[in-house]
This record gives structure tokens, C-alpha cells and sequence, in this order.
């Protein structure tokens, strides 16, 4: 079982895009058991893969009140489950500091082995307790950056803030090749995956579903599938 975490520092960086289908890729392309558990208060993924609806009891986990599989749904989608996010998330940094516990989402996570082949954290924004925990429990860290100065500046506190403990994949996301600043970003970083910006991966939130599900053969489409044997292959080296 591998741990991929999509992170950013910045919030709007099409984290919660990136999460929703490399958590298709991996559960329809690569065939493998797979959880998609969103960390986020604000609840993205969860909107987008299922009926919204929930018992305000997504922090209770940590707190030990409930058992992670408990609050497993099964997807639309095969071989895809999720752990939804709500409001209760909201107060999760307080818990971790009150817990005091550096590990306790790793031992969650630890758990969760026996049922899945890869599981996917779509993680708030931000350097706080909980992403502490994300980056301590994380096999790989996915980190969506725009090209742009702030969302550069973001990635590169991220890197500073680990001192080269995580294994990082930065990805350029929402790229529009046509304007100027952002050729200029992905020349200084060539080796780096990109995802377009593209009215198709706009339309996820109206249809409530993964590109790959309706427009797997589109340029977004097709980059979400580069991006997920790039990690396929960084997992496996």
C-alpha cells in the first residue's frame, strides 16, 4: 500500500482536481483498491464523488470515537472508495495539538493497509498540524503549483519547511501555454509534469465526476493519465 498526498501550501491550485482523478487513474487505469479520504473542511472531493451528505463525524476518527472503516462509501466509480470530509474538520489542528500525538494519521493509515492498494489524502491548505501529520504519514507528496510567482514562492516554503525529508512531486496545474508568464515557468522547470487548464476539467464540478469518465481522450484527460505513471513509476523506483 502506497500514501500519495496532494498538498499545497496555497489554496486554488486545482488540488482537489488533481486528488478526484489520479484517484480515478488509480482505480480504474491501474485496476488497484483505492481510497480517496479528504482531509479538507471545505469538502471538494466529497461533493464530487458522492451525494454530500454527511453525520459531521469526519474528525471523530482521529479522536478515536469511530473506526476509519466505519466511515468508508463506496463510489459510483469501481474499485474507488472514499472517506468524506464536513465541518467537524474544521477543529482537526486543535485535536492534534490537544492529542499531542505526531503519528496518530500514519496509524490510521496503517489500518487502512489491508484494504487498499493506494490511498490518496486531499489535504487543506496551509503548514499546519494536520499537514505535519499528512507529510509524516505520505509515501509521495503531490504539490499543484500555478505558474506564478505566489504559487512558486508557496512551493518553495514547502520544500524549506521539509528540508528534504518528503519525497515531493510538484506539478504545473492550470497552465495556459498562451500567456507569457506561464511559458516562462514551465521552461525554468521542464521536467515537470503539466496539467492544462481546460474547459473539460472546469466541467468536473457540473457533471460531479473525473475527466477520465467522460473525456478520458481530451488533453486533460490524457495529462492526469501521464501525471499518474509518472507516480506510479516514482512509487515503484
Amino acid at each position: 500500500m502506497a500514501t500519495i498526498a496532494i498538498y499545497s501550501l496555497k489554496g486554488g491550485v486545482g488540488k482537489t482536481t488533481l486528488a478526484v482523478n489520479l484517484a480515478w487513474c488509480s482505480a480504474i487505469q491501474s485496476s488497484r483498491r483505492t481510497l480517496l479520504w479528504d482531509l479538507d473542511p471545505q469538502a471538494a472531493s466529497s461533493f464530487l464523488l458522492s451525494d454530500g451528505k454527511t453525520k459531521e463525524q469526519a474528525q471523530s476518527v482521529f479522536s478515536k470515537d469511530v473506526e476509519p472503516e466505519k466511515l468508508v462509501r463506496k463510489t459510483a466509480i469501481e474499485r474507488l472508495d472514499l472517506i468524506g470530509a464536513d465541518a467537524s474538520l474544521r477543529g482537526l489542528d486543535l485535536l492534534f495539538h490537544e492529542l499531542d500525538k505526531k503519528k496518530r494519521l500514519q496509524k490510521l493509515l496503517t489500518g487502512l493497509r489491508k484494504s487498499y492498494d493506494r490511498i490518496l489524502l486531499d489535504c487543506p491548505p496551509g503548514l499546519t498540524e494536520t499537514s505535519d501529520q499528512v507529510m509524516r504519514a505520505a509515501d509521495l507528496i503531490v504539490v499543484p503549483v500555478i505558474p506564478s510567482p505566489l504559487s512558486e514562492r508557496a512551493y518553495t516554503e514547502v520544500v524549506k519547511h521539509l528540508g528534504g525529508k518528503a519525497n515531493l512531486l510538484p506539478v504545473h496545474s492550470m497552465v495556459d501555454r498562451r500567456r507569457k508568464l506561464h511559458a516562462e515557468a514551465l521552461a525554468r522547470h521542464p521536467d515537470w509534469p503539466v496539467v492544462p487548464m481546460a474547459s473539460v476539467v472546469e466541467s468536473m464540478a457540473v457533471r460531479r465526476a473525473p475527466v477520465g469518465s467522460f473525456a478520458a481522450r481530451s488533453a486533460g484527460g490524457q495529462a492526469f493519465t501521464e501525471l499518474w505513471q509518472t507516480i506510479e513509476k516514482r512509487l515503484s523506483a
